[in-house]
């Protein structure tokens, strides 16, 4: 059976990840940060809660790393873990380049001195990319030049030349994943595409009546998570590792996304959306669209879900979880989600 490590297993791509692995049959650790109330909701709302074994450690101590490694002895290491919202990286840029950057370090460290032989993967992101697309004019390759306009942006970078020097150096079987925006029902609320799904199901059963956005002409490549952590697993079964583009080769505004999200509910987004300058980054990619077409080669990797459905499945999941609301049911992330002893992994396994 093999092992697999999912650092920042309690977020969207780790939970949908931890499914895919433990239905492969592999033992599936999970790094998360102990807080007073575990986020564990997603792996709840997957079923793989009582599956996976979690291990708390911290990004930025090396020793809880290296033991996490320790513990799960992996074939396969999946960092995922980082400060992975843009906006904020403008308000916290040192934590965003210690959690997001730097870390990518530690781990690398770690893996070289505990499994050097273990199989990396970086999340990596398009928008290390920056205005690039703009200015070529066409979906981006992985040859094409990087220009990150955020501090996420430039802490992704870091880690993704880091993982080539480290794959170079001592010859790791490291790969970098450099992923387009990839949504679904279990996204974050301050990512725009769950804020607008959620504000559309919300008022569509009359419980809000106003969406506050920033920038409705801004446009990405918007794609299914679940079949984007497929594309991650799959780069680790590869032969030779390498960097790849995960995206689907298409984009849409984000006005077209609240279009679509209000056309699914029958309203007229114009009579509930408006444009509110503080949700206005300080600097804006203006368009990200990513060429899938070495992944889809080399891996046989291709995107099944298209941006209308996508939008539909998001819009009409949020509608769903605020008919049962109203019902008087919690919310996944309301129920008492603490964690039972026998799934977590301390250091007290290692005494």
């Amino acid at each position: 059976m093999k092992s697999a490590l999912i650092t920042g297993i309690t977020g969207q791509d780790g939970a949908y990840l931890a499914k895919l692995l433990t239905g492969k049959g592999y033992s599936v650790y999970g790094t998360y940060r102990r807080l007073s109330t575990p986020n564990l909701w997603r792996l709840q709302d997957q079923g793989v809660f009582g599956k996976v074994h979690l291990i708390p450690a911290d990004l930025g101590d090396f020793g809880s790393l290296g033991e996490a490694l320790e513990v799960s002895e992996p074939d396969e290491i999946y960092h995922l873990a980082a400060q992975s919202f843009v906006e904020a990286s403008f308000e916290t840029p040192v934590a965003t380049g210690d959690a997001t950057g730097l870390a990518t370090t530690r781990i690398l460290e770690a893996i070289r001195q505990h499994c050097p032989d273990a199989r990396f993967y970086f999340a990596a992101t398009s928008e290390m990319f920056g205005d690039a697309g703009s200015t070529l004019g066409r979906p981006l390759k992985e040859t094409d030049p990087f220009h990150p306009m955020s501090p996420y942006a430039s802490a992704k970078l870091y880690g993704y030349w880091l993982t080539k020097t480290y794959r170079e150096a001592y010859n790791f079987f490291a790969v970098n994943g450099i992923l387009f925006n990839h949504e679904s029902p279990l996204r974050g609320l301050e990512f725009v595409t769950r804020k607008i799904t959620n504000e559309v199901a919300k008022i569509s059963l009359r419980i809000s009546k106003k969406l506050r956005l920033g920038n409705l002409e801004a446009s990405r490549d918007w794609g299914y998570a679940p079949e984007y952590v497929e594309a991650m697993w799959r780069m680790l079964q590869s032969r030779k590792p390498g960097d790849y583009i995960v995206a689907t080769g298409k984009s849409h505004t984000v006005g077209e996304f609240v279009e679509k999200a209000f056309e699914v509910v029958g309203l007229d987004w114009r009579k509930h959306v408006s444009v509110d300058k503080r949700f206005f980054r300080p600097l804006d990619v203006p368009t990200l669209t990513g060429n899938p077409s070495k992944a889809k080669k080399a891996l046989g990797w291709a995107p099944k879900v298209v941006f209308d459905d996508l939008v539909s499945l998001m819009v009409k999941t949020e509608v769903d979880r605020w008919r049962r609301w109203k019902k008087g049911e919690r919310f996944p992330w309301d129920a008492p989600n603490y964690p039972s002893e026998s799934r977590i992994l301390t250091r007290t396994l290692r005494m």
